[in-house]
């Protein structure tokens, strides 16, 4: 059987960014506007005061310094703190259409593709603006693209897990070439009042392309020698938003229904998890890690990327070897580890070997072991 490559990537980041000192001023400002509002509860004991943030406290929790968002006024303004995302008419593009697009075309340029040379589009992202229908079959459309499309979501893994169902697509003949697309407005889903979590995540969409390697005709190509996909239950990240809230009224707008984690419990076993199944997946290939010529790791969070890499290598992993984002982007959940693999791979030589990895809620974690043709 013909080997199955990826072609071509592609990046839409927004045009707006907030730094850590834009966010903690908002932030700030809101614990202050709350305290003083509060201060006969919470001197009487009934309320907590709550604290500040601060840079500081940001960098070294997460390594993050900066975000791009679909909007920054709303997440700025203390009396808010959320994006301002205009409802759009059903015939008018939806928001993530528009992300994906971009992202798309970049692909498809990259890979030297047209919509009739694609079969089928998978969006693959943590959080969806609607149910139905499929923002994969909406991108289709917008694209001129024939063929099939669906949604899936596996929140931080969903884009390596997407990246394997169009190998399989491709492996049992449903499709020639896949295109594979993460559009995340992680600040729609993101507490800005939460201390311990306001400054986690950045919006941005990625894309990548997926095709049997006797078709490609890109100069870019990436062999998918493997791919290991693994999840385990937890409750340690969670978001309880869904369409059966209504049926609850007690619990609309509690905190529960956004982003929630237990940080320290996800580090604890999140990240010999993620060491382990690369071991494994490598030792099982016959691949030491001496080979390894660059991981491109889910970027949620700078301590956790070195610890991983520190274990999968058996030593500290230099900046060339575990490239490093989410100080500009932020956690972008599914779409960090393409954004990594889009900016850093342009030095690669043929033969060199790298893995995709992305671990999150679930547990869930998806690696892919790549080299370049």
């Amino acid at each position: 059987m013909t080997a199955i490559v990826i072609s071509g990537t592609g990046l839409y980041t927004p045009p707006e960014s907030i730094s850590n000192a834009e966010l903690v001023a908002a932030f700030n400002t809101y614990v202050d506007n709350y305290n003083q509002a509060n201060s006969d509860a919470i001197e009487r004991g009934e309320l907590p005061a709550l604290g500040h943030s601060s840079e500081e406290f940001i960098v070294k929790a997460s390594g993050i310094k900066s975000r791009y968002v679909v909007n920054k006024s709303g997440i700025l303004d203390p009396e808010r703190m959320a994006p301002v995302i205009a409802e759009r008419s059903n015939e008018a593009p939806s928001v993530q259409c528009e992300m994906a697009v971009a992202a798309a075309r970049e692909a498809m340029a990259q890979a030297g593709k047209s919509a009739a040379d694609i079969d089928a589009v998978i969006v693959a992202a943590s959080n969806m603006q609607r149910p139905y229908p499929a923002m994969a079959v909406e991108i289709q459309a917008a694209l001129g693209i024939a063929g099939y499309g669906f949604d899936m979501n596996v929140a931080c893994s969903s884009a390596t897990f997407g990246i394997q169902q169009a190998k399989d697509a491709i492996a049992n003949g449903s499709a020639r070439c896949v295109l594979m697309v993460n559009p995340e407005i992680c600040s729609g889903h993101l507490n800005f009042r939460d201390r311990d979590s306001h400054f986690i995540f950045g919006d941005v969409c990625t894309a990548v392309i997926v095709e049997r390697e006797d078709s490609a005709t890109s100069d870019d190509c990436y062999r998918i020698l493997d791919s290991k996909l693994q999840t385990m239950f937890s409750n340690n990240i969670r978001n309880n938003f869904g369409f059966l809230n209504r049926g609850d009224e007690s619990g609309i707008g509690k905190a529960d229904k956004l982003f929630v984690q237990e940080g320290r419990k996800v580090f604890k076993e999140v990240c010999p998890a993620v060491a382990r199944q690369m071991s494994e997946q490598l030792e099982r290939l016959d691949i030491p890690a001496t080979r390894l010529r660059r991981l491109w790791l889910h970027q949620a969070n700078l301590s956790m990327n070195q610890l991983i890499a520190r274990k999968v290598l058996g030593r500290e992993a230099t900046d060339d070897e575990a490239p490093t984002i989410l100080d500009e982007y932020a956690n972008t959940s599914s779409a960090g580890s393409v954004i990594a693999f889009h900016k850093h791979r342009g030095d690669m030589d043929s033969g060199d070997l790298g893995v995709l990895c992305s671990f999150g809620a679930g547990y869930s974690i998806g690696s892919v072991v790549l080299e370049k043709c």
